[in-house]
């Protein structure tokens, strides 16, 4: 077994759940082999079941346990009471901030941060860029490729971390229009809180009906669950440091078992596999790693 080791994160949970969902959810994960975990709303400010002193204080929970906890900022801020709470949590002053948009980034600037997969880092000069304002770890856009991967992790800035997402539904678009609300003829500013209905997002087929996207919200995501299960090895030996997996409604601690025991080597990748595959609600994805169509699967 390989000395080195990457870290495993828990991303941000990208549904809308009820506030005692969410505890209940955490209070589980905190028995889990999760080195990180990321806590914060980072699809819609309207989602305020929980508020950000429930955050601060899951944040708190979650530290005195054990984890590192990263604080996540919003993707798309259009109003200025998102700026307001996009402030206070930039200026926590204990805990690390992931910055999911530029204007995150820019509040940050001086202090350490992550940046998520929905900023848009595509090369060495980016990357250089943001170390210079205080980049500590960067999370690798889903949808570039393990080639590209290697070439950014290789030459990144001295003291930068890589992340990679490795397993849950690909988030790929955000609008100003609400998707989920649109679906039931709502206007966004009466959605009715729908999304609450939808633990995992409204699956969307195609014409031929096939499983095509996720709607959850402002956000567009796969319909099927992005594994990188089987390349777990290669990602091992480009030493990444550290490893995301995005929460699903059911399941997430046997996914992290199954990824931990992966990087031990306790379990191999068919078994591991085999047990995953009952894990993912509409089938696995992994185009975009091998310079593919994302919806394209090509191992395991």
């Amino acid at each position: 077994m390989s000395d080195f080791q990457p870290k495993l994160a828990l991303g941000p949970v990208l549904y809308y759940w009820s506030k005692e969902t969410v505890f209940e959810f955490y209070e589980q994960v905190v028995e889990t082999p999760v080195d990180i975990i990321y806590l914060g709303e980072t699809i819609c400010s309207k989602r305020k079941l929980l508020r950000t002193a429930d955050w601060l204080e899951l944040a708190q929970r979650l530290a005195g346990a054990g984890k590192e906890v990263v604080l996540s900022t919003l993707t798309l801020l259009e109003a200025e009471s998102e700026l307001k709470t996009l402030r206070h949590l930039c200026d926590n002053g204990q805990f690390m901030v992931e910055a999911n948009d530029m204007a995150a980034v820019h509040q940050l600037e001086g202090t350490a941060f992550v940046t998520g997969p929905s900023v848009n880092v595509y090369n060495t000069r980016t990357l250089t860029r943001l170390a210079d304002l205080g980049l500590h770890r960067w999370v690798l856009p889903v949808e570039l490729s393990r080639e590209t991967l290697a070439d950014l992790h290789n030459n990144r800035p001295a003291g930068v971390e890589t992340e990679v997402f490795v397993y849950g539904r690909l988030p790929l678009a955000y609008s100003a229009r609400c998707f989920t609300a649109r679906a039931h003829n709502l206007p966004k500013d009466d959605c009715q809180y729908r999304c609450l209905d939808y633990p995992d997002g409204l699956t969307l087929s195609s014409q031929e009906d096939q499983a095509f996207l996720t709607l959850n919200g402002i956000q567009t995501q796969s319909a099927q669950t992005y594994n990188l299960l089987p390349a777990l090895a290669e990602i091992k030996a480009m030493g990444v440091h550290v490893l995301r997996i995005s929460p699903q409604s059911r399941h997430t601690n046997k996914v992290i078992d199954i990824f931990h025991r992966g990087l031990q080597e306790s379990e191999s990748v068919s078994e591991g596999m085999a047990r995953l595959e009952r894990l993912m609600p509409m089938g696995a994805c992994d185009g975009y790693w091998y310079g593919k169509a994302g919806i394209a699967r090509s191992a395991g």
